[in-house]
C-alpha cells in the first residue's frame, strides 16, 4: 500500500514561538527538521508528505517551501497568509507561484472569537482561494463546528479540509454532540477530514487502538472513504505515541476495508485534495 502523510510539522525549537508546549508536552521541546522525518518515513514505509504551517506568519512559508525543494518526499505545504488582509488576492497571487505551496490554514482553535471564520472579512479572503487552486484546512475544536458548517455552506465548490477530527474530547470519552456536529457536514462533498490528531487528545497514559473506534466509526460514515485521509501530526503525536504507533492505529482499524479503499484514505485522497 502507498502511503501519503497528508499532515506533519516542522519546527526549530524556541521558547518564544513555542510557548504552547507545556511542560507535559516536553519531550517536544526541540528541532524536528526535514532530515529527522526522512528517517522515520523509511523505517515506516511513507513515500511523501504535507507540510503544515505551526506559526502564524509569512517568514515560516518561505523556510517551510525551501524545506520542500531540497527534499522530495515533502510533496506540498499548507501555509499560512492574513486572509482578513486588504491586498489578500496580491498576497495569494504571490504564494501561487510556488508550486508547492498548496493550500492555507489559520489557527483558529486559537481565537478568543469563536466565530471568526465568518467574519466578512474572513470569508472574503476563502472567497479568494479557489481561483487559484487552494485549498484550506480548518483547525478548529468541537466548540466551532457549527461555525465552520455555515463557513463551508457558503462556500460549496472551495475544498476545505477538518484537521484532526475537529479535536474530539477523546480523554473525556464525550462523543454525542461532537457526532451530531461532525454528521452535519455529510452532504458537503467539498469537505474533506482528516484522519489525525487523536492520539494527543486521549488519555495519554491509557489509551489502547479500540478508544478510537467510535470517533473512527462517525468520521468514516460521514465522510466515507474517498473524503478522508491519513495524519501523522508528527511530531506534536510524540507527547502520546510514537509514530509507528499512530499509523498502527489507522491501518487497523481499516485493515478489513477493499484495497481501494484504503488505497484512497492512505494515499489518493491526498494527492486528488491537495494537487500533490
Amino acid at each position: 500500500m502507498k502511503l501519503i502523510d497528508a499532515h506533519q510539522h516542522f519546527w526549530t525549537y524556541n521558547t518564544k514561538d513555542f510557548d504552547w508546549i507545556t511542560d507535559d508536552m516536553a519531550v517536544i521541546r526541540q528541532n524536528f527538521l526535514p532530515a529527522d522525518l526522512e528517517t522515520v518515513y523509511k523505517e515506516n514505509n511513507v513515500e511523501g508528505c504535507v507540510t503544515v504551517q505551526v506559526n502564524q506568519s509569512e517568514k515560516e512559508n518561505e523556510i517551510f517551501l525551501k524545506y520542500a525543494n531540497e527534499n522530495n518526499f515533502i510533496k506540498g505545504t499548507v501555509a499560512w497568509t492574513d486572509l482578513m488582509a486588504g491586498d489578500i488576492e496580491e498576497r495569494l497571487a504571490y504564494w501561487h507561484q510556488h508550486k508547492k505551496l498548496k493550500g492555507f490554514r489559520h489557527i483558529l482553535q486559537g481565537e478568543k472569537d469563536r466565530a471568526l471564520m465568518l467574519k466578512p472579512a474572513f470569508k472574503n479572503g476563502i472567497s479568494k482561494l479557489q481561483q487559484f487552486n487552494f485549498t484550506y484546512d480548518v483547525l478548529i475544536f468541537p466548540d466551532q463546528l457549527q461555525y465552520a458548517l455555515e463557513l463551508v455552506q457558503s462556500f460549496p465548490s472551495q475544498k476545505f479540509v477538518i484537521d484532526h477530527l475537529a479535536k474530539p474530547y477523546i480523554k473525556k470519552g464525550e462523543i454525542e454532540q461532537w457526532q451530531k456536529d461532525v454528521e452535519a457536514f455529510k452532504q458537503h462533498e467539498n469537505v474533506y477530514c482528516k484522519i489525525s490528531g487523536m492520539v494527543t487528545e486521549a488519555d495519554r497514559t491509557s489509551f489502547s487502538n479500540e478508544t478510537f473506534n467510535p470517533y473512527l466509526d462517525v468520521a468514516t460514515s460521514t465522510f466515507g472513504t474517498k473524503r478522508l485521509m491519513y495524519g501523522s501530526d508528527w511530531p506534536v503525536c510524540l507527547v502520546a505515541a510514537s509514530y509507528k504507533k499512530v499509523l498502527q492505529i489507522a491501518t487497523e482499524y481499516f485493515a478489513s476495508f477493499s484495497a481501494d479503499e484504503k488505497n484512497n484514505i492512505f494515499y489518493n485522497n491526498a494527492v486528488e485534495f491537495y494537487n500533490l
